[in-house]
């Protein structure tokens, strides 16, 4: 054979592996929470380099985001709360009962940049601090944000619902942090996922004891997918080692 023909054979082998890499490339539909933006915004890139696929990814409320599954709305990955995950396996919603665990954050309390951290170590120390505090805000619980319910619900335990009503600003998501940095309010409760990528605040720490809560994001292959090898892999790479130093950097712990 000459050099000639050589290079055609070459080049068309090479045309059939190209043809063949973007035939097995998938673009996946991710529903998740709005607590995981800022680290699967960093995330998504490596994997679609590594891989070929590529993202789309819907952000939202967790409870928001198991309402359009529930409704009919069709995603090849799903990665909300392990409960809402074991809720959507029962409703028949994921391909299989195989979910697993990718990251967890703690609802923490964020306070701005600079200022000096007040004591939350106990349930009585966390108490005082918010009935000194000038204001706070966290995610309306009636809207199903997750650091809301468990703010919402630690303040009942503590007693001091009424107390702390009138300097309270409830917020439909993720902006508590935001409103501590703006210095519109003292202190923030949300996600420590939601807390450490916003400059001019600090993280606090978790809400002690009882009165804390760690949410933990499990991830699920979408039922109606039709790309789940490509859906597998992503919940793979998040789930791994490589995806653990830029969830840590945001707030998450990982390997839970």
């Amino acid at each position: 054979m000459n050099r000639r023909a050589l290079i055609r054979v070459a080049a068309a082998v090479g045309g059939l592996m190209v043809s063949a890499t973007v035939g097995h490339a998938a673009e996946l539909k991710v529903f998740t929470s709005i607590a995981l933006k800022q680290a699967l915004n960093e995330l998504s890139p490596i994997f679609e380099q590594k891989t070929g696929h590529k993202l789309s990814i819907s952000y939202d409320l967790a409870a928001v985001q198991k309402k359009r599954i529930l409704d009919g709305e069709r995603a090849d990955v799903i990665i909300l709360t392990r409960a809402m995950m074991e809720d959507l396996i029962k409703q028949n919603k994921l391909a299989t009962a195989n979910i697993v665990n990718v990251a967890g954050t703690p609802v923490a309390l964020a306070a701005r940049a600079g200022a000096a951290k007040p004591d939350i170590s106990t349930a009585a120390a966390f108490k005082q601090t918010l009935l000194s505090a000038k204001s706070i805000s966290y995610a309306d619980p009636a809207k199903g944000g997750l650091s809301g319910v468990v703010a919402g619900k630690a303040i009942e335990r503590l007693g001091i619902a009424e107390q702390m009503k009138a300097k309270t600003t409830l917020v439909p998501g993720a902006e508590a942090p935001d409103l501590v940095a703006k210095g519109e309010v003292e202190f923030g409760i949300a996600q420590a996922s939601e807390i450490v990528p916003v400059a001019g605040v600090q993280l606090v720490g978790p809400l002690p004891g009882e009165l804390g809560s760690m949410t933990l994001f499990t991830g699920g292959i979408g039922a109606a997918t039709a790309s789940a090898d490509a859906a597998k892999a992503l919940i793979e790479f998040l789930s791994g080692k490589d995806a653990a130093p830029q969830f840590k950097s945001k707030g998450f712990e990982t390997g839970l």
